[in-house]
């Protein structure tokens, strides 16, 4: 299809045409399965898990982009609480697949039906989940979903001072789309955010390359992988 825009009868540019668009349905709750992870609709049963994988002493700085972190564990359940009955942002938890471990979070946001736009936010991923397969793997399944219902556009935003995270942004495929200065003041601090995007007529390219890197043949009895995943510059 070309992506070159019409020129109307007064000789200005308006887009190319999209054919037969309509509004989408979903995101909707649903399991979401792989190899190396799980992501279930988030529920009241995952709460234990997630206090233990995101409160440990060793979480505490999985916070800072985030929110300051509940101080006790009523607080953590009533900010659960609301998680598990919105429906924008949607949230699931990630499961390792083998233990039934719960890993960490992610939810669908700032959902667009009727133009076709969905982000992937509020991600919390424990130590444990961070810079692993099942993090990649987590994140290609809810694209991957995201896409089948139809979708044109796919956001990451994020604090442009979270470094891990603009690079994870960059190695999954997303391309810079820039900063939008002076966001909000988050805890008396100014945020600046910067914006990241995945088209559909991307997709088809990056899904290849995913699922290249999340192939078994790709590790080595260690665990270690054998080539690199950097979609940066594709």
């Amino acid at each position: 299809m070309s992506r070159d825009p019409v020129i109307n009868p007064f000789g200005q540019a308006i887009g190319y045409p999209v054919a037969n668009w309509q509004a989408l349905t979903g995101p909707e709750h649903m399991v979401m399965t792989g190899r190396y992870c799980r992501l279930e609709p988030l529920s009241r049963a995952h709460f234990d898990g997630l206090w233990q994988c995101l409160m440990s002493d060793e979480a505490q700085d999985t916070w800072t982009y985030l929110m300051d972190h509940p101080a006790s564990r009523a607080e953590f359940d009533a900010w659960l609480n609301k998680r598990v009955d919105s429906t924008d942002p949607l949230f699931f938890a990630i499961l390792d697949q083998q233990t039934g471990a719960v890993l960490g979070q992610a939810s669908y946001l700032r959902i667009d039906r009727k133009e076709g736009a969905v982000e992937v936010g509020w991600l919390h991923y424990s130590p444990t989940l961070q810079r692993s397969r099942i993090a990649t793997e987590a994140m290609y399944l809810m694209m991957k979903q995201a896409f089948a219902w139809g979708y044109r556009r796919y956001e990451w935003k994020c604090n442009s001072l979270n470094a891990p995270s603009c690079r994870a942004a960059v190695r999954l495929g997303f391309t810079f789309e820039g900063i939008h200065r002076q966001v909000r003041v988050d805890r008396g601090h100014n945020r600046d955010t910067a914006w990241y995007s995945i088209l559909d007529h991307e997709w088809p390219r990056i899904s290849v390359e995913l699922g290249r890197w999340l192939s078994p043949d790709n590790f080595a009895p260690d665990g270690q992988q054998r080539s690199r995943l950097d979609l940066s510059a594709a």
